[in-house]
């Protein structure tokens, strides 16, 4: 259900707690205490059936005699009265919950469940159960039993740890940071990450967004929420559970590289969330993304007092890929004049140990005035000579000068005072300038910041549906996997894989399946002619690894030395696993190419996000180096070449001394046309190729197997159900016809008509805006256009119309589906001046059919009453139009699309 409701749970009029107790140490006063003591500005009664007044606060028996209907409950009770308590505050008009308790079970016949069931009647929105609660200082709203209240500040954290909620309660009440909203998910019976995530996006009072993440539930919504926030705000997330060894047991080396860890990795990248490692890190996060914007660049200035410190901290910034900065011809100059004799006279600046305000002052002007850099570190080692604390006052006064001057230019400014008293602190915190203990915290704090605007050009990127450079033989491949499907296979035999990777353009050597020794040496004669040398190799289902059985023989060049390898090859497996079945040997042309890479290449199934892509160096000790990189498809080629560049392995792609470089993107060029594969045919389950041979003539597969079965589409909605992110559906864009006159073109909106939209808006009434917005809109932010334009059509489209005659942008429809994908909610905008033309009713029409092949249930719209002709429009759609029960100047319309 996404958004829906959730400002009503989130920033509610009215409070009523329910399970409020007297009792010393009970959750239910606990949470009472700290409503009433953050000063919750709302109504705000207490229920409980045993008590009429608990620390003088009355208290009624029942949500039924409250004198006001509560917007939100937080509930204490125990788990058993949970189900038959949210029926009644949803008779009564309550919009959500916050359940605290725990205890309520999981799945069918559960309390659970019928908790989620009654909710579902009124359409209230939960939040738990076996939760912390929620704070949101913005409000003075404080409904958890957290030991402290937050300041009201810019950051947002959402988390299924209640433990990791207070820990940043009390350490952000230590280094003076506020927060916009802190929740405390739990079990995530209706609201979940990715919902949060949609709201806090759309928040305006909200600059970053921190996670703590254990398990994520539905990954293809989470994705689609993720990549939409990150897009216009950094997310930070911390993931438990990085050393669970998820693979161990996987058939292929492609199974056993994608460990789960590994794959959240994956997922993380591919959604533009910056990961970190632990709750410092993330600590370090919160420090810099709750005050600062993101640099235009990762060129760092630092000034500092210590030499040594200074190069720690250019070290430290080179390792994590920062640049530190060039000091300007101009500014060195300047800065000459300024500073003694002996400062460093380079990035680091420098300036002596016995520097002192006013040097600090001065360098540091000059510092955020040089255009050489997007940023500056100011560290400090305090000495006896000049006062640490009256440096900290000067520089703050100095960056608040600054920032009023440059308001939306201003430079991120950082500060490391080593060993500061608190009293410093404050003074560099209430100045909001992030500053950290060490300078190594400082530089990561920084990198942040950088690692956020990098990852927003990779996001604006919509993989195609089909790369253009070729076109796979999708039916003889889906044929050839249904046949093994069909005869009861989990694994294609050889010549199978040879065909399969072939109908994709993948090359792969001469390979022949031989059921006995006799069979073997007649093929092998075949390859002798041809003048290639002969390779064998033991074929069984049950023997994953060949070499583990000595089940591989090279370098054969007579029928006699085939017919012995085969013999013996047979023999040994026999003996070493006499309870595999073994179907023969394979007989394939042995490859000798000395400058070749050995790579592997593949495709593994993940519980949780589908598909995964693997790449990585090759070979039998494939798992013990362990250089692998993993990405969600779809990919085009600038994202396979963004996976091989996370490997060891890639430097070696490149030319050096006499071997001359692996020819361009051909290896890239596998990886996607493998994530095309496993568009078209979800029922691999497992494939890998090693080695993948790749040199400057290109490359090819010497050996590859692939697992194969039955699957149920992982994820609801159209497009590759075991894709956890859905590629641009090209197969939606039309060419339509008004009035059999007027042409225009219709296609799933991208990322890059940002541009476009800002246009069109100026095409379009204040009066139709309002209409559309239900308020005046005076100005669209960036932020704003930005979550309408990136999709990732999991969860929304947006289809864009374009005239063909003059290629202008003329409308918008969009719609968003809810969570459970059952109903969607529509929207419209036109041109102002080319209504009335049939352009609506055409755009209507195509979002229908959108919707339906989507398997929607129902999409709906809320439309002003004084909005005639559109009520009109609708009216002759099939729409259902009713009065807004809530608000007098809306109507609620809605179409049926399936029963």
């Amino acid at each position: 259900m996404s958004t829906y409701r959730l400002k009503n749970l989130l920033s509610p009029r009215s409070v009523a707690l329910i399970g409020a107790s007297p009792r010393p140490g009970s959750v239910g006063r606990a949470i009472m205490l700290n409503i009433r003591k953050a000063g919750f500005k709302g109504e705000f009664g207490l229920v409980n059936s045993l008590h009429a007044e608990i620390d003088g606060v009355a208290s009624v028996h029942g949500l039924d005699k409250l004198p006001f209907v509560p917007e939100l409950v937080v509930i204490t009770a125990p788990a058993a009265a949970i189900p038959d308590l949210v029926e009644q505050a949803g008779k009564r008009g309550t919009v959500g919950a916050v359940i605290i308790s725990a205890g309520l079970g999981h799945g069918a016949g559960s309390l659970a469940q019928a908790t989620e069931q009654a909710a579902q009647k009124f359409g209230m929105r939960l939040i738990g159960p076996n939760c912390l609660g929620i704070m949101m200082p913005q409000i003075s709203l404080n409904a958890s039993f957290s030991a402290h209240m937050p300041r009201p500040g810019k950051l947002a954290l959402i988390t299924q740890s209640g433990a990791i909620a207070a820990g940043m309660v009390d350490w952000a009440a230590q280094r003076g940071v506020g927060f916009s909203g802190i929740v405390s998910i739990g079990d995530q019976l209706d609201v979940d990450i990715a919902d949060l995530l949609d709201y806090f996006a759309l928040d305006g009072g909200t600059r970053a967004i921190l996670l703590y993440v254990e398990s994520i539930k539905d990954a293809r919504k989470f994705m689609s929420a993720a990549r939409a926030a990150a897009r216009v705000k950094p997310v930070v997330v911390v993931k438990s559970g990085r050393m669970a060894q998820g693979a161990k047991a996987a058939a292929t080396h492609t199974g056993a590289l994608a460990g789960s860890d590994a794959v959240y990795e994956a997922a993380f990248r591919r959604a533009g969330v910056l990961r970190v490692s632990d709750l410092r890190e993330l600590f370090d996060c919160a420090e810099t993304l709750g005050r600062v914007e993101t640099p235009s660049g990762k060129r760092l200035a630092i000034l500092t007092n210590g030499g040594g410190l200074g190069v720690l901290a250019i070290d430290r910034l080179a390792e994590l890929g920062g640049i530190a900065a060039a000091i300007g011809t101009a500014t060195k100059e300047r800065l000459d004049a300024v500073l003694p004799p002996t400062w460093s006279g380079s990035n680091p600046v420098d300036i002596v140990g016995d520097a002192d305000a006013a040097r600090y002052a001065a360098a540091l002007e000059l510092l955020l005035d040089d255009r050489s850099n997007d940023a500056v570190l100011v560290m400090n080692v305090q000495t006896a000579i000049a006062s640490a604390a009256e440096i900290a006052t000067t520089v703050t006064g100095l960056v608040g000068t600054y920032r009023q001057q440059h308001r939306r230019t201003a430079k991120p400014v950082l500060a490391a005072w080593i060993g500061a008293e608190q009293n410093i602190i404050d003074t560099l915190s209430g100045a909001g300038i992030p500053n950290y203990p060490t300078e190594d915290d400082a530089v990561r704090g920084f990198m942040h910041l950088v690692r956020h605007r990098e990852v927003i050009e990779i996001l604006t990127r919509v993989p195609p549906e089909l790369p253009e450079a070729f076109t796979p033989d999708a039916i003889t491949a889906r044929q050839i996997v249904t046949s093994a499907i069909d005869d009861d296979r989990h694994w294609l035999d050889p010549v199978e894989v040879k065909r399969l990777l072939e109908a994709y353009g993948i090359a792969m050597v001469p390979t022949y399946a031989a059921a006995d020794v006799e069979q073997a040496v007649a093929y092998a004669s075949k390859l002798f002619a041809e003048g290639a040398t002969v390779v064998l190799k033991i074929m069984s289902r049950d023997i994953i690894h060949k070499s583990d059985v000595g089940g591989v023989v090279l370098n054969l060049t007579t029928p006699e030395a085939v017919r012995a390898a085969a013999t013996d090859i047979l023999a040994r497996a026999k003996a070493l696993r006499p309870e595999a079945r073994i179907a023969g040997v394979i007989v394939q042309a042995m490859v000798v190419r000395a400058k070749a890479r050995e790579l592997i290449l593949g495709l593994a199934d993940d519980p949780t996000f589908g598909t995964v892509v693997v790449f990585g160096r090759g070979g039998t000790a494939v798992e013990i180096i362990n250089d692998k990189a993993l990405a969600l498809p779809p990919l085009d080629l600038q994202l396979a070449q963004s996976l091989i560049e996370r490997t060891r392995v890639s430097r070696l792609l490149r030319a050096y001394r006499d071997v001359p470089a692996v020819k361009a993107d051909a290896v890239p060029l596998v990886l996607v046309k493998l994530s095309q594969m496993a568009a078209d045919i979800p029922e691999i389950r497992e494939l890998d190729i090693n080695p993948l041979l790749a040199d400057e003539t290109g490359v090819t597969a010497v050996d590859a197997r692939v697992a194969v079965g039955r699957v149920e589409p992982k994820f609801k909605g159209s497009g590759p159900g075991n894709f956890a992110v859905r590629p641009y559906p090209s197969q939606w864009e039309r060419h339509l016809r008004v009035k059999d006159t007027w042409r225009f073109f219709a296609r799933p909106m991208r990322p890059e008509d940002e541009p476009l939209i800002h246009d069109f808006l100026r095409h379009v009434s204040s009066e139709d805006l309002r209409l559309r917005f239900f308020a005046p809109i005076k100005e669209f932010t960036h932020e704003f256009i930005a979550r309408l334009t990136q999709l990732d059509y999991a969860r929304a489209m947006a289809f864009v119309a374009f005239d063909e005659a003059t290629n202008e942008l003329v409308g918008v429809v969009r719609i968003h589906s809810d969570s459970i994908y059952e109903s969607g909610e529509y929207a419209i905008l036109l041109r102002s001046d080319l209504k009335g033309k049939g352009l609506g009713w055409e755009l209507m029409q195509l979002i229908i059919e959108y919707a339906r092949s989507e398997g929607l249930k129902q999409m709906s719209g809320d439309v002003l009453r004084e909005n005639v002709v559109m009520l009109e429009m609708c009216r002759n759609l099939g729409f259902e139009v009713k009065s807004d029960p809530t608000e007098r100047d809306l109507c609620n319309v809605t179409l049926k699309l399936h029963s």
